[in-house]
């Protein structure tokens, strides 16, 4: 039967002795040493081939993260290939993933995203959708907004749909950029894409990209297209919005949704509000906040959604513009 990685990490610390396993419980959480050092009171009987195996496997990982801190991950996965083999040099680096915190396509998150564009354009939407769901909204709303309209509707519906993708999928879509640019690594499992990460690279294209994606879904998927729009411009965004902006949406929403809302914002956005108001309004607010006390983080997200698809409709009907990340406004 394999052994479990507290099962290696006991048998190594008992392997190493009393003095060097204090040494690394120092290096370690709470709750890490309690696991393991209940593994250690469970382990009643290590045969030789075990601790060989361990203690192998031990130097192996520790061999790689010397190699990757000499010359990064190509420079370990070369040596390694050439010490252990191609299969060998695999599992280790995959085992370090988590440690090293790497993520799939690693490699391409500095690479201009005008490059990136040329390596997956011709690629299946879904190939896309994956490769977006694991850049920054940054990088990926730079690509978005170049892919044909029909293509950029295709990958943000997979991108919003998304869950989890397999290993394999994974190793297979990095295979394909990998004959294009150069290298790296794959991951045992990935959580990427969703709602929120579809939202965020909405948020970051040019207005008319962002109303042309969103119409379409709006005929397609409806009920998509909604869970993207909640997401898309967040309470705490407030803080983007000119004064004048704000005193706008102030005229618009209820009092009590803004006292309830402010009950859960930052300060620095609940600040920003209150700014805004007259002496006597924003006074009546902090007294209406005294009063009611203590609520529900569901009722002031609640209240904060209904302020949010306030201005979200404001800026629908053209009376007030929201600036998107990194978005200049032109004035004509």
């Amino acid at each position: 039967m394999a052994l479990t990685g507290e099962q290696k990490a006991a048998i190594l610390l008992i392997s190493l002795g009393p003095e060097l396993s204090s040494e690394v419980f120092k290096n370690l959480g709470d709750d890490l040493v309690e696991q393991i050092t209940l593994q250690i009171a469970n382990t009643k009987k290590i045969t030789p081939a075990e601790r060989e195996l361990v203690m192998e496997e031990s130097y192996q990982l520790a061999l790689a993260e010397e190699y990757i801190s000499q010359g990064g991950i190509e420079y370990a996965r070369e040596l390694l290939e050439k010490a252990l083999g191609e299969q060998k040099a695999i599992e280790i680096l995959n085992r370090l993933q988590g440690a090293l915190q790497m993520t799939p396509f690693d490699f391409i998150k500095k690479t201009d995203p005008q490059q990136i564009l040329n390596f997956i354009q011709n690629e299946h939407p879904q190939t896309i959708a994956l490769v977006l769901a694991h850049l920054s909204p940054e990088q990926g709303a730079i690509i978005m907004s170049a892919l044909p309209a029909e293509v950029q509707v295709d990958v943000a519906t997979r991108i919003a749909t998304m869950d989890r993708a397999t290993p394999e999928i994974i190793m297979e879509v990095e295979k394909v950029l990998e004959r294009r640019i150069a290298s790296v690594f794959t991951q045992e499992f990935a959580s990427a894409g969703g709602i929120r990460s579809v939202a965020e690279m909405l948020n970051r294209v040019d207005r008319s990209t962002e109303k042309a994606i969103m119409e379409k879904l709006e005929e397609t998927n409806p009920d998509l297209a909604d869970e993207i729009k909640r997401l898309m411009f967040v309470f705490d965004d407030l803080l983007l919005l000119d004064d004048r902006t704000i005193q706008h949406i102030l005229r618009e929403i209820d009092s009590k949704d803004l006292v309830l809302a402010l009950k859960g914002a930052s300060e620095e956005c609940k600040n920003k509000i209150l700014k805004n108001m007259s002496s006597r309004a924003r006074q009546m607010i902090l007294e209406d906040m005294e009063v009611m006390g203590p609520v529900r983080l569901k009722n002031t997200e609640e209240a904060q959604q209904k302020i949010v698809n306030v201005i979200r409709q404001l800026e629908e009907m053209g009376e007030i513009v929201v600036a998107r990340g990194g978005e200049e406004e032109i004035f004509v």
